[in-house]
């Protein structure tokens, strides 16, 4: 499994395609993160609870259903090329908007709008970047491209640690408007997904509720699928600043640099099962990086020094994102050509909606404990991974279909 070597071999347009796609889910992710580092900072200013203020993050995650069906259809219709390119533009304004909220019910519109841009990021970036490339890549591709969400983090915790302390919360969502400039390398250097271009030189019209209709049981599939997944990213993720910060006592310092050896740990596994993916199936890679995950969460959870928090936040992004790297390359594998950009994307933001609960469940779960955040996040993270793999083993993979795209 020669990463490097795969990427070297994609022509120009396809590089084009996965480095435009990447950067987008990359800069999405690290907008999206941003707030999670600031909870307790704007549930000081605005004299509320921690649990009030991630009611904006369930807001986002709702909402980012109503994007990848908007969004999905959008790109199915008129392209994938100048839809993603809006999308890009509007939810890092949206970001920029959040900084000037002066209430926290104002910051909750924004995020809820933010949720419906960055709804359709995924679906089209993957369905571009997937088209474009030759299948043989898939896997490897499909684990760099997911992986852009763990660097997201990364850098957003990067920019927490350096510049929290001088900027504040307002601050971090100001920075968070530079992914506007990535519009820029997409309108002049990316061009438009060869199976779209043929099916409109076709004039296939994508009918896409009648489509939905048909393929309905693999269409509820991907729907419970996504649901195990988002409880396993966003259940190990999304609280763990906070678990760092109100139970571990560790400083802004500390907290970025956990947070950045985590993301380390997610690209490595993202990356390593996406291509491993490629050989032995997609289901099975999913498989093993859940099982993964079980051993690890006593470390991950309830250590209690900087040093073995970080092995288990390490090895826990490795399994979780693991897992997710294989993502992309399937639900694309699965989904109805004819709206592909729709399909996986509003199936997995759909799964989002309801794994949205989540940001209720963990802290009211570790406020019921005493604020045992530690608990929290084990059970769920045990118990996620668990139903995961018995989804995944109950379900089909297509690991062979053919893109309707050039013989690039």
């Amino acid at each position: 499994m020669n990463i490097l070597a795969e990427l070297r071999a994609l022509d120009r347009q396809q590089r084009a395609a996965f480095y435009a796609s990447f950067l987008s889910w990359t800069l999405d992710a690290f907008d999206f993160f941003l707030l999670v580092f600031v909870f307790k900072a704007i549930a000081g200013d605005f004299h509320t609870q921690v649990a009030n203020v991630a009611v904006a993050t369930m807001l986002t995650l709702i909402f980012r259903p109503v994007g990848a069906l908007l969004f999905g259809w959008l790109a199915d219709r008129y392209g994938r090329h100048p839809v993603l390119m809006a999308n890009v533009l509007l939810f890092s304004l949206l970001e920029l908007a959040s900084a000037f909220a002066p209430s926290l019910h104002v910051l909750f519109i924004c995020r809820a709008l933010f949720g419906i841009a960055m709804g359709g990021v995924w679906g089209v970036g993957s369905s571009l970047v997937m088209e474009t490339i030759p299948a043989s890549s898939r896997g490897v591709v499909s684990g760099i491209l997911q992986e852009g969400y763990a660097l997201g983090y990364l850098l957003a915790a990067l920019v927490y640690g350096l510049f929290f302390q001088y900027i504040g919360w307002r601050g971090m969502f100001i920075v968070g408007v530079a992914p506007a400039l990535l519009v820029f390398y997409i309108a002049y250097q990316v061009k438009e997904s060869p199976s779209w271009q043929q099916a409109r030189q076709r004039r296939v019209r994508p009918g896409l509720f009648s489509s939905l209709r048909h393929n309905w049981k693999i269409f509820l599939y991907v729907i419970v699928l996504m649901t195990a997944f988002n409880f396993f990213s966003h259940g190990t993720q999304d609280f763990y600043p906070t678990f760092l910060q109100t139970q571990r006592h560790l400083s802004v310092h500390q907290v970025s640099a956990l947070a950045i050896v985590a993301n380390v740990g997610a690209i490595i596994g993202g990356v390593w099962f996406g291509s491993l993916s490629q050989k032995i199936g997609r289901r099975r890679t999913i498989i093993i990086a859940a099982l993964l995950a079980l051993p690890v969460i006593p470390l991950w959870a309830f250590s209690t020094t900087p040093l073995l928090l970080a092995l288990g936040a390490f090895f826990i992004q490795v399994a979780v994102q693991g897992a997710w790297g294989v993502v992309p390359a399937h639900l694309n594998e699965l989904s109805p050509a004819e709206i592909r950009a729709t399909f996986p994307g509003f199936a997995a933001q759909l799964g989002n909606l309801f794994a949205s609960s989540n940001q209720l469940i963990q802290p009211r779960l570790a406020a019921s404990h005493g604020g045992n955040y530690a608990l929290a996040l084990a059970l769920v993270a045990g118990i996620t991974a668990i139903v995961l793999v018995v989804i995944t083993a109950c379900g089909r993979e297509s690991r062979e279909s053919v893109f309707a795209q050039a013989s690039l």
